[in-house]
C-alpha cells in the first residue's frame, strides 16, 4: 500500500513489514488492490466478511510505515534548535507521556517526541499480546481503544509536517505524496471515528479542503 517513492527519505525507523502466511498480509495485499483504483474513500471501507480488528491492524502497520518515510525526508530540518517543541502551529502543543519512563506529561523538543512517539509504536505493533500475528490469536478487549490512540498521536506527526515543514516538503516537491497519505489517513479516520474532531482542528481547514475534493 505503500504509494511513496521518497528516495531523498532517509528511513528514520526500520520498516515494520505486516508477516507473510496470515490473515493480516492477506488483506493487505488486497487493500493494496483497491489502493491501486485510485479510490480513497472505497479503499478504507472494511472488506465484506472481514474482521474490523484484523483490518485496523493492517492499517495501524501501513500509516505507520508511511508516516515514518514522510517524516524520514525532513529529519534535517526538525532539529530541537529549530523545533524546541512538539507543536502544530502556535495554538497546538504536544507533551509526551507513556506511562513508563516518561509517567506524567513532558515538553520534549519535535524530533525527541517524534522519536519516543515511532519507538511506543513500534513496541505496539511487535508485542503479539496486542498485534496477534497468527491467525486466530485474539487481539485484546481494548484493541480499539489502543488503535485511536495511535491514531490521535500518529496524527500530530502529519500536523507538524505540515505547519511546520510544509516549505521544505514543497522544495523536496514531496507535497503530493504528503496530501494523498494525508488524505487516506483521514478518510480512514473518518470511517472507523478513530479521532475526536478536536484533535483534528489543527489541520481542520485543510481536511475539509482535501475531503470536499471527492463530492
Amino acid at each position: 500500500m505503500n504509494f511513496l517513492n521518497l528516495t531523498k527519505a532517509k528511513t528514520f525507523k526500520p520498516k515494520k513489514n505486516v508477516p507473510e502466511g496470515t490473515k493480516q498480509h492477506q488483506l493487505q495485499k488486497y487493500a493494496e488492490a483497491t489502493l491501486g483504483s485510485g479510490n480513497l474513500r472505497l479503499a478504507v471501507v472494511l472488506p465484506d466478511g472481514e474482521i474490523l480488528d484484523e483490518w485496523l491492524a493492517v492499517n495501524t502497520y501501513d500509516f505507520f510505515n508511511q508516516i515514518n518515510m514522510l517524516y524520514g525526508t525532513i529529519t534535517e530540518f526538525c532539529t530541537p534548535q529549530l523545533c524546541p517543541v512538539m507543536s502544530a502551529g502556535p495554538k497546538y502543543e504536544y507533551h509526551w507521556s507513556d506511562g513508563d519512563k516518561y509517567k506524567k506529561p513532558t515538553k520534549l523538543s519535535a524530533p525527541e517526541y517524534v522519536d519516543h512517539l515511532m519507538e511506543w509504536v513500534q513496541q505496539q505493533l511487535d508485542d503479539e499480546s496486542v498485534f496477534p500475528s497468527k491467525i486466530g490469536d485474539p487481539f485484546p478487549p481494548n484493541f480499539q481503544v489502543l488503535v485511536k490512540n495511535i491514531f490521535k498521536r500518529l496524527f500530530r506527526v502529519y500536523a507538524h509536517i505540515y505547519l511546520s515543514h510544509i516549505s521544505v516538503i514543497e522544495a523536496l516537491e514531496e507535497e503530493a505524496h504528503l496530501n494523498t497519505s494525508f488524505k487516506h489517513f483521514i478518510y480512514f479516520v473518518q470511517e472507523f471515528q478513530l479521532i475526536e474532531k478536536r484533535e483534528l482542528q489543527p489541520l481542520a481547514d485543510l481536511i475539509a479542503s482535501l475531503t470536499s475534493q471527492d463530492y
